[in-house]
């Protein structure tokens, strides 16, 4: 077996596995948890996927997804035949057969390498094209996005998913620039603006964090991709099986425990109220933090929340 090097430091990485490997004995019956069919639906740099191999029987299987060319081109070094990645993002989840996976993991974070790389356009902190492609195969980049964008729509985005306050005055002088000097094509020219233009910001935060969160989650379609995947994992998990979530900020997170909480609780319909209720489909198990250890290890870890859920009626 061949087992990807990771320069990226995975989170919650044994955490992670241990909750996709605990069977529930009323549910597990004679089935090893080692005999299973695994979904890492964010591979990365292959972190998780590397220690799921290494607890799998001859028997288990284990299917990977991402968008990142760069991560398939890694993935493609794995030898191990129990081991497949498919080119495409977790919304494709349901693609699957149905009741076919044991465990589903997702991870949400932004790979280390992805952020390091300035190429790719994440980070304020490297001058680069403002890119921010998960994907850079397919769709728009952010540079080409607010080549066009209008001072409404780019405040929307800032506001609904960077939560930042001055959407409103950072969308304006976007445009403003655009209409004097040009569309913003590079990483630093973006966060000088925000600079510019946010003049408090909390302690220890770059004033442009906010956005540039913002711009990524939009251009990838990071939250509507995750509802769309959480839908699928109804389908997919068998009964027994495991769903375990490891979200970075507030949205996300807010997205996985109302789609737990709304699966948790048994479904009556009022237009026919002697009928039995539906079943409820999922069955919170825990909500885990990094330890301070790990923290302290990689701070890149400190906002990471991974609940887990247990797939209960089909």
């Amino acid at each position: 077996m061949h087992t990807p090097t990771c320069p990226h430091t995975t989170v919650l990485l044994s955490e992670a596995v241990d909750a996709l490997f605990q069977a529930d004995d009323a549910q597990a019956g004679d089935a090893s948890p080692a005999d299973g069919t695994y979904v890492d639906a964010t591979y990365g740099r292959g972190g998780h996927s590397g220690l799921i191999l290494s607890r799998l029987s001859p028997r288990g299987r284990l299917i990977a997804f991402d968008k990142d060319p760069e991560a398939i081109a890694q993935a493609a070094q794995i030898t191990d035949p129990r081991f497949s990645i498919r080119h495409e993002g977790f919304r494709h989840l349901g693609e699957l057969p149905a009741a076919s996976a044991t465990g589903v993991l997702l991870d949400l974070g932004v790979s280390s390498p992805q952020i390091d790389t300035p190429e790719r356009g994440f980070s304020f902190r490297f001058e680069g094209p403002l890119d921010m492609r998960m994907d850079t195969t397919r769709g728009q980049s952010v540079a080409q996005w607010l080549e066009t964008a209008d001072v409404e729509q780019i405040k929307e985005v800032i506001r609904d998913y960077g939560e930042e306050r001055f959407a409103g005055a950072i969308a304006k002088a976007i445009v403003a620039r655009r209409q004097t000097r040009g569309p913003i094509s590079t990483t630093t020219e973006l966060a000088d603006l925000v600079a510019d233009t946010v003049k408090t910001r909390e302690s220890g935060q770059n004033p442009a964090t906010r956005t540039f969160q913002a711009f990524r989650i939009f251009i990838n379609a990071e939250l509507e991709e995750l509802q769309h995947a959480l839908d699928a994992s109804l389908d997919v998990l068998q009964v027994g099986g495991r769903l375990v979530v490891i979200s970075f900020h507030s949205l996300e997170d807010r997205i996985v425990k109302q789609f737990i909480a709304k699966h948790s609780r048994d479904v009556y319909d009022r237009r026919t109220p002697f009928a039995p209720p539906k079943a409820m489909k999922l069955h919170p198990r825990d909500r885990i933090k990094p330890s301070a250890a790990e923290v302290a290890a990689n701070p890149r870890s400190r906002s990471a929340i991974m609940r887990v859920a247990m797939r209960t009626a089909a």
